[in-house]
């Protein structure tokens, strides 16, 4: 596995999240969290749709970061939504990549349904980078999605979880293939010295 401090984005996951942020921040709020973090050569100049790398992953945590920083209490709801957001821009404009294009998901149970989508999202983020290592985890009562490599908590350290965009990329996952508002938790993330990071798919939202 590749070693943390070594990871890096790709350009067509840094444009998909940078094109998200802009649509829940709009562009005076990320031109102003892209220069406090080191990254204002993306203001205006967002990187090409291919598979070069773009960052290193730590910087991605850093833009994370300087997100929650910004907006403070309101930090953990802006990055669920830009998490929303970055699952729709898949859907927009990565349908093959996930897998998705042309399936009868209607035909199927709701929870094959929702492991489906969450096996998309894994086997997407693993074809576009061969670093990530993410995979669906499935008991008789839960499904969850699991990331070893996720790279927004990357080099970071807290005493709870952290990735709130991925809650938000999960969440917004599981009620395309549902129509339903699932609550989705954070169980396990490797800010707080965990192995991974895990995401589990809990009750449906009242």
């Amino acid at each position: 596995m590749t070693n943390p401090e070594e990871a890096v984005i790709i350009n067509s996951l840094v444009r998909q999240a940078l094109t998200s942020m802009q649509e829940v921040m709009g562009d005076n709020g990320l031109n102003a969290v892209l220069k406090t973090c080191g990254l204002e050569r993306f203001v205006g100049n967002f990187p090409p749709n291919n598979l070069e790398p773009a960052i290193k992953t730590a910087q991605y945590a850093q833009l994370n970061q300087a997100i929650e920083d910004f907006y403070g209490r309101g930090g953990k709801g802006m990055l669920q939504r830009i998490g929303r957001a970055s699952f729709q821009y898949g859907v927009r404009e990565q349908a093959a990549l996930l897998g998705i294009a042309g399936v009868a998901l209607k035909l199927m149970p709701e929870k094959q349904r929702i492991k489906f989508i969450l096996n998309g999202m894994a086997d997407a983020l693993k074809k576009s980078n061969p670093q990530v290592n993410a995979w669906v985890d499935e008991t008789s009562d839960t499904l969850a999605y699991v990331d070893a490599t996720c790279g927004i908590c990357n080099s970071r350290h807290s005493d709870h979880p952290i990735c709130h965009l991925y809650i938000g990329s999960v969440s917004e996952a599981v009620k395309w293939a549902t129509g339903k508002d699932y609550e989705v938790i954070e169980t396990h993330c490797t800010a707080k010295g965990d192995q991974y990071c895990r995401f589990e798919v809990g009750h449906i939202k009242e």
